[in-house]
């Protein structure tokens, strides 16, 4: 334990870490200095590094930072951050800017300040931390913990949704036309069998009506996560929930389809930790996104990460062309943060896990497995906008524009907090959220599937296919994953 000032402090040092080939997030050295008594504030001092970090003239990618506190002998809570961003210190080349929920600063993006590319190792950040805005009295013992994601921003502009001729499963067109349907803003879309109205094959997962302007397309900024939430990360959100909690959101699959993650409430760690999280259900998905301050993505956000600014090519995954390794993928080093694909398809060809390369490898990858300093956007699977594992791996879980539930939301972010009643405690809260009754996020109405998986045909890693976009799946497959998104600052 360590005593500055009259603030008492007692170090944790700790990080939500993505360990792995090119896809490297570390938080280290983490303390707490300079507390004020009279403006009821501290910093939080750690050192941030991850690899093949970029800015270019199109995008960047970025940290999402965010801090976790405990009194003594206390529950987790969120710890409110300074709203301005000059009141945080970031080393020399990058910036941040604040993430804002219900007026509070929910975390900071860290990223570049101008182009260039190679390892980011940053020493010293300090985030301002408004202990008093959280209740936290002068002269509290508190432990902390700070997580990093790595994202990727998605620039504001236009895209189309859809598939160059119409023949994906359900894929949206403009109606009276076998194209796709271009999004120019983020305005209200009419839907319905009227001439250059949004409109999907066979009416799959549609319906005539209107998605309110409040609903997100995709055309604003906003930030997606790079990978799929990790074994690690998802153990890491388990060790700061309540006993009761934590039996909400705990899948116990461990041993069953790479599934990882074990242990007894508070002590939860994944044996693979870098590797892609499954048996994650929408509840589940959700409640992370509202304790990392992130929301969920919506199905069009989902084709505007994959596509970009590109015209459509008719029948493309996410790195933009119709070739696709059709062979079993062998493993390299498997269950370590080096795993790698010894057969990886070479460029154009792009690599991703569905039931032809998966083989006999029955479970989920390493996020950001086929990524490495000089692949290619085909050989690495990535997306236009470089995320990662948008056609294969493990399932997406966005909103669906298909039912009246999911046309409801909103995109309100996550406050770090989940539902703790007494009763069905670990649920999200937010109310625009697809299963939101009483309260809670409890069921799944609303949400439904995007993108390829490890255990189906490699046509549903299409951008476009939408086999799927609709279903409302409540329960935990060895196939569902989650990502989370949040809107730029």
């Amino acid at each position: 334990m360590k005593k500055v000032y009259s603030l008492q402090i007692l170090i944790l040092i700790t990080a939500l870490a993505l360990p792995g080939y090119a896809n490297h997030i570390d938080v280290s050295s983490t303390f707490i200095t300079g507390p004020n008594t009279i403006d009821h504030y501290a910093l939080v001092q750690f050192d941030l590094s991850w690899e093949n970090s970029w800015r270019d003239n199109v995008n960047w990618d970025a940290a999402w930072v965010f801090v976790k506190y405990q009194m003594a002998g206390g529950d987790w809570h969120h710890a409110y951050l300074n709203t301005t961003a000059g009141n945080h210190t970031i080393p020399g080349g990058y910036t941040c800017s604040v993430g804002l929920t219900g007026g509070n600063g929910m975390g900071v993006f860290i990223y570049r300040s101008a182009n260039g590319s190679g390892n980011t190792n940053l020493a010293g950040v300090q985030l301002r931390w408004e202990y008093g805005a959280n209740g936290v009295p002068d002269g509290t013992i508190v432990k902390v913990k700070v997580f990093a994601l790595e994202m990727v921003y998605i620039p504001e502009g236009g895209f189309y949704v859809g598939d160059a001729d119409a023949d994906q499963q359900y894929c949206f067109y403009e109606y009276g036309t076998s194209g796709p349907f271009q999004i120019t803003g983020e305005g209200a879309i009419n839907i319905g069998q009227t001439s250059g109205y949004l409109w999907a094959k066979d009416s799959g997962y549609i319906e005539t009506s209107t998605l309110p302007a409040a609903f997100p397309k995709g055309y604003a900024a906003f930030y997606c996560m790079k990978y799929e939430v990790s074994q690690e990360q998802y153990a890491d959100f388990l060790n700061t929930l309540t006993t009761t909690q934590d039996g909400t959101r705990f899948p116990n699959q461990n041993g069953n389809y790479r599934h990882t993650i074990g242990g007894t409430q508070g002590s939860r760690t994944a044996g693979v930790p870098d590797r892609a999280c499954n048996y994650l259900s929408w509840m589940d998905g959700a409640a992370y996104a509202d304790w990392a301050g992130l929301r969920p993505m919506t199905e069009l956000e989902f084709e505007k990460v994959c596509r970009g600014t590109q015209a459509v090519v008719d029948d493309e995954y996410a790195w933009g062309n119709a070739q696709i390794a059709n062979w079993a993928y062998t493993l390299n080093n498997d269950g370590t943060p080096n795993a790698t694909v010894s057969n990886a398809a070479s460029d154009p060809t792009g690599n991703a896990s569905y039931t032809t390369t998966a083989g006999s490898i029955n479970g989920p990858l390493r996020c950001g497995i086929f990524a490495t300093g000089s692949s290619s956007r085909a050989e690495a699977g990535a997306s236009y906008y470089g995320v990662m594992e948008m056609s294969g791996n493990l399932y997406e879980r966005p909103v669906t524009v298909g039912n009246a539930t999911g046309r409801g939301f909103t995109g309100t972010h996550g406050d770090g907090a989940l539902s703790d009643d007494g009763s069905s405690d670990g649920n999200a809260t937010n109310s625009d959220w697809p299963g939101y009754s009483g309260g809670e996020v409890t069921g799944a109405t609303g949400a439904g599937f995007r993108g390829g998986v490890w255990i189906a045909s490699a046509s549903v890693g299409r951008v476009s296919a939408r086999s799927d976009a609709g279903v409302a799946h409540t329960y935990r497959y060895s196939y569902f994953g989650f990502r989370g998104v949040r809107v730029a600052p």
